[in-house]
């Protein structure tokens, strides 16, 4: 991006992630940021579908150069604001196959993806987009929950609760690098966290993290993650909710600001090729802070690609 472009005042201007051109014309571009108002498979407090609009909104804060990482993305990559899929909030099987779609279809021409949710259900079918571009992938999952049910609703596969069982069940995630960090909070059973890991997870608790520093965590993952193509996901419920209150389903607990933003720079150098931040729901999102947030934990990864 020009330097012009950040001299406007983060309350002017059309709300593009970063201020980033919106276009479908992906010729050149090396990262698409695209957006999935979807959230009708919730299972407590909806809203997500607002998500994509508040982080792009809030995203006109940040205004280019990323100090912690000495990069300026908007500047080194070519970053378009690709705009919303067209879902279809009756009919979550239609919506995942118009996320597959999109997702294929920017990947197919080159460019990395960078997704805003919309509910974690989303992530199936990104997976399943990026996985047919590059194979089984290891995943690191941010979240206060495994999302790892078989079902939350009798007789239906596919809501929030269950992405990653079916994104296993499906091959999409390598399991000998999947790792899920964060997770916390009263469930059903204690069946819920074993049957995550039965599945192959490398649970982290937030009561594990807090046992240990974060750059051991951090090494930990790239030691097993090596040179695997990675896809990342992150609820930001992983993040306490005395800093990330906009979201559906909230557990008391969780990491700070600070410690989700330095999880995700202990991501650089690994061969990460997708990222989804979803559950930012903005009705509950007190002074816009979760998506001041999200807007800033998406630059954080945006700045890793550079």
């Amino acid at each position: 991006m020009a330097d012009a472009v950040f001299a406007a005042q983060p309350y002017a201007g059309i709300s593009t992630f970063g201020r980033a051109t919106h276009t479908t014309d992906l010729t050149g571009v090396d990262v698409a940021v695209l957006g999935v108002p979807y959230d009708s498979s919730t299972s407590y407090r909806g809203g997500t579908r607002f998500g994509p609009r508040a982080i792009r909104e809030q995203s006109l804060l940040l205004w280019g150069y990323n100090n912690a990482q000495h990069v300026a993305p908007f500047r080194s990559l070519k970053v378009v604001d690709y705009g919303d899929v067209d879902v279809v909030p009756p009919d979550i099987k239609a919506t995942h196959a118009q996320i597959e779609l999109t997702a294929s279809r920017i990947l197919d021409a080159g460019c990395r993806l960078l997704t805003l949710g919309g509910d974690h259900s989303i992530s199936l079918p990104l997976l399943r987009a990026h996985a047919k571009k590059h194979g089984p992938l290891a995943v690191v999952h941010f979240d206060a929950h495994p999302d790892t049910w078989d079902s939350e609703y009798p007789q239906q596969p596919y809501s929030h609760g269950t992405p990653f069982k079916r994104a296993i069940d499906e091959g999409l995630i390598d399991t000998a690098a999947y790792f899920q960090i964060g997770i916390r909070g009263p469930t059903n059973g204690p069946q819920d966290y074993a049957d995550a890991i039965t599945l192959g997870a490398r649970m982290i608790t937030l009561d594990d993290f807090r046992t240990r520093n974060l750059a051991d965590v951090c090494a930990e993952i790239r030691t097993v993650v090596g040179t695997k193509r990675l896809y990342v996901t992150l609820d930001i419920d992983v993040v306490d909710p005395a800093f990330a209150p906009g979201t559906g389903t909230p557990e008391v607990g969780g990491l700070t600001s600070y410690e989700i933003l330095q999880l995700v720079r202990g991501l650089r150098g690994l061969n990460t090729v997708g990222f989804d931040l979803v559950e930012v729901s903005p009705p509950y999102d007190h002074a816009g802070i979760t998506s001041i947030l999200a807007a800033n934990l998406a630059f954080e990864f945006l700045s890793l690609w550079s």
